[in-house]
């Protein structure tokens, strides 16, 4: 079920007039629990209810082992651990990487390669299972904290449906922000009407499907042409905008969701960090990645980098940490060695940043600062597009076309819409700077503007929306 389409906005509608409607005999916290799962449920089955078995499966897995964790035998606690993560990693193998596995390992001929490519991608299974295993992680960790056990219920039932809601829960189930266990549990009691922010639920959602039907959807129409084999006829300078504008909606299209999300959320009594803090102005690829997909930079970094040995192994186990770090999560996103490209291509970039600039020390300017700028989105941008085309041979392709068709007529009319339709992300990150300044007439300004800005994103959702697409992040 798509957030832009008109049956989640019924959902939404009915579940939270269910969830605050006043008068249940029972307790108002449990009403409230049962109104978002059942919801949650409806909304990850609603084209495939068979999925939700598998979400259940998930979940079962995840409540058992993080309740013998807490309550089960403490000599065994570290197995309980340990099978509960190996599971979660098992479904999520299964599930999403068979087909990779196939076709590098057997004949593309073989029953075992047909097999095991008809296994269906489902939807947020990569979300989902990282959400399970911090779960997991954290109780192990915090299994004699006080504070951290009075999140693990004694009676199995509600434990059972604290996991349920925690892991369903309809705002991030199926594309984020990855929400960590210590974070999410400490939330669930009763919610009640009169605490909802109006303002920040408004502005959140607003922003999101502003960035996601005007701007992503748009883009989506005109960056078409990055399609093998059509792109092979298009000039030069046209593929080159069409990057351009692939960075563009890749940022509107999961920057929107993940807004969306938050708003959808704090509708609900429920807060999550941002995922999303203007990356586009990172002047160094570490910075880029404190500001880009923060969810998942942080679950990699907290669960996986520092377990690993983070920086406290000397320089060069550092910079194989960091490295290892990046290709699996560049894996994490699509099993196609193409993502794992993508994630070798950041981690290399990540560790010959820290390289340079442990040996090198140059003193901060403007221009500097703007021309690192330009270099970070420059490099960022070229590397997106190995998510556009999963095929090597494809980005092979495209490069070569890039550079080798100057000669050729430009495509006038997509160029055009392109950078139309990519102003309002530009305006988005020059916003945020102009809110860094320290001038008091700037921030006068731009507070006046904002009812404008906010009225105006409203008339062009309405007026100008895009053809309706599913979050590039659902593939993930």
């Amino acid at each position: 079920m798509l957030f832009t389409s008109i049956e989640f906005v019924i959902l939404v509608f009915v579940t939270f007039i269910i969830y605050y409607l006043p008068g249940w005999r029972e307790p108002s916290s449990n009403i409230q629990m049962i109104a978002l799962i059942i919801s949650s449920l409806f909304f990850y089955g609603y084209y495939e209810p068979i999925l939700i078995t598998l979400l259940l499966f998930s979940v079962s897995i995840n409540v058992v082992s993080s309740y013998l964790i807490i309550y089960g035998n403490e000599s065994y606690r570290k197995i309980h651990a340990i099978w509960g993560v190996v599971l979660n990693l098992g479904i999520l193998l299964f599930f999403k990487y068979s087909g990779l596995i196939g076709h590098t390992f057997f004949d593309d001929q073989s029953d075992v390669v047909v097999f095991l490519i008809s296994i269906p991608l489902p939807i947020g299974i990569s979300f989902f299972t990282f959400q399970g295993i911090s779960l997991i992680v954290d109780t192990y960790r915090n299994r004699d904290v006080k504070e951290y056990r009075s999140l693990i219920p004694r009676l199995w039932v509600s434990h059972a449906r604290n996991v349920l809601l925690f892991k369903a829960f309809f705002p991030q189930l199926v594309s984020g922000p990855i929400v960590k266990a210590y974070y999410f549990l400490p939330q669930i009691k009763r919610k009640f009407f009169r605490e909802i922010n109006w303002e920040y639920c408004f502005r959140a959602l607003t922003l999101g499907y502003f960035l996601k039907m005007v701007v992503a959807d748009n883009l989506k129409d005109n960056t078409s042409i990055i399609t093998f084999p059509y792109f092979e006829a298009e000039s030069s300078l046209t593929l080159i905008t069409m990057l351009f504008g692939y960075s563009m909606q890749i940022y509107a299209d999961f920057a929107g969701y993940s807004l969306i999300a938050l708003g959808l959320a704090a509708l609900f009594g429920y807060q999550f960090p941002i995922n999303f803090n203007f990356p586009y102005i990172s002047s160094s690829f570490s910075e880029f990645w404190r500001r880009w997909h923060i969810s998942l930079s942080s679950f990699l970094r907290e669960y996986l980098y520092i377990p690993l040995g983070g920086n406290r192994h000397g320089a060069f186990r550092t910079y194989f940490n960091l490295f290892i770090t990046m290709v699996l999560g560049g894996l994490w996103h699509g099993a196609a060695w193409s993502y794992a490209i993508w994630g070798t291509f950041h981690g290399l970039l990540l560790v010959i940043e820290r390289l340079v600039t442990s040996y090198i020390k140059v003193r901060p300017n403007f221009f500097l600062k703007i021309f690192n700028m330009v270099f970070v989105f420059t490099m960022v941008t070229f590397a997106w597009l190995l998510f556009k085309l999963p095929e090597f041979a494809h980005v092979k392709a495209y490069v070569t076309a890039l550079t080798g068709n100057w000669g050729r007529p430009n495509n006038l009319l997509p160029i055009a819409l392109v950078f139309v339709y990519s102003l309002p992300v530009i305006g988005y990150h020059l916003w945020y700077l102009l809110r860094e300044s320290e001038s008091t007439k700037i921030q006068v300004l731009l507070t006046r503007s904002e009812a404008l800005l906010f009225g105006l994103m409203l008339f062009l959702i309405i007026t100008n929306s895009g053809s309706s697409n599913s979050f590039i992040y659902f593939q993930f």
